[in-house]
């Protein structure tokens, strides 16, 4: 039985320009660690690539959070420790004030439509909300993110961020943490992505996926526009229920 509907944030709630963002959010980083370790921004841009590659790659065998492995290569690749107090309130204070004004020019940043309807219809429906978003960032970047999207960390009981995960998607792993946080199985998970990769795992975990992309992914239980899937979302939970009885 589902219990729980777990939405993807990047081109599912939110549309916009990830690379562009990600782009931005590095460049903005790398000046002010920059000015605080006297070093050349440009010097900081190959330190997070490799963190970045480091925390997402599917052969991990560690058991760090993508926080303290991102932390760990960085300081390898630069000598810059992220998780020093000073250096840790620097990096709060630009995803905190900064970031948020990274929304438009080339980012592009809207809400999806019918993503807000969505994440109500989920509560109205008597079910849990919880945001699995792809967990690189910590959670204020991911706030700065859901305020362009037009929801908040109050709409989902749960938010995956590189504080609280130890794997990056599509690793079962990761869906299976989240799911154990929120105190669910992954067959009582209802996953709503748009990227058939990263959002459709092996159907032999149990975790579905409702499909929001542009494709037409084999693996997904239901398939359609988010607005469609807010208006959706009972037949589409009483489908899969049917199904498990």
């Amino acid at each position: 039985m589902i219990k729980a509907v777990l939405f993807d944030l990047d081109d599912t709630l939110l549309r916009l320009n990830l690379t562009a963002f990600l782009a931005r959010y590095v460049a903005g980083a790398a000046s002010l660690l920059a000015q605080a370790a006297r070093t050349s921004p440009a010097a900081l841009a190959l330190p997070y690539a490799r963190s970045f590659l480091a925390i997402d790659s599917q052969d991990r065998r560690d058991s760090l959070t993508n926080e303290r492995l991102f932390n760990q290569t960085f300081f390898s690749a630069c000598g810059i420790p992220l998780d020093d107090p000073a250096i840790h309130d620097l990096v709060d204070y630009y995803e905190r004030e900064v970031v948020p004004g990274y929304s438009g020019g080339v980012v592009a940043a809207r809400p999806v439509e019918g993503a807000r309807e969505a994440v109500e219809a989920v509560w109205s429906a008597g079910l849990t909300c919880a945001l699995a978003t792809n967990p690189t960032f910590s959670l204020t970047c991911d706030q700065a993110r859901m305020g362009w999207a037009g929801v908040s960390v109050d709409d989902f009981a749960l938010v995956s961020t590189h504080a609280n995960s130890t794997r990056c998607k599509p690793s079962v792993r990761y869906y299976q943490e989240f799911a154990n946080q929120l105190g669910m199985r992954l067959e009582e998970c209802l996953m709503v992505g748009n990227d058939a990769r990263r959002d459709i795992v092996s159907p032999d975990c149990g975790l579905r996926t409702a499909y929001v992309g542009h494709g037409r992914p084999r693996g997904a239980v239901w398939r359609g526009s988010m607005e469609r899937f807010a208006r959706e979302l009972p037949q589409v939970v009483a489908r899969l229920n049917e199904a498990d009885a």
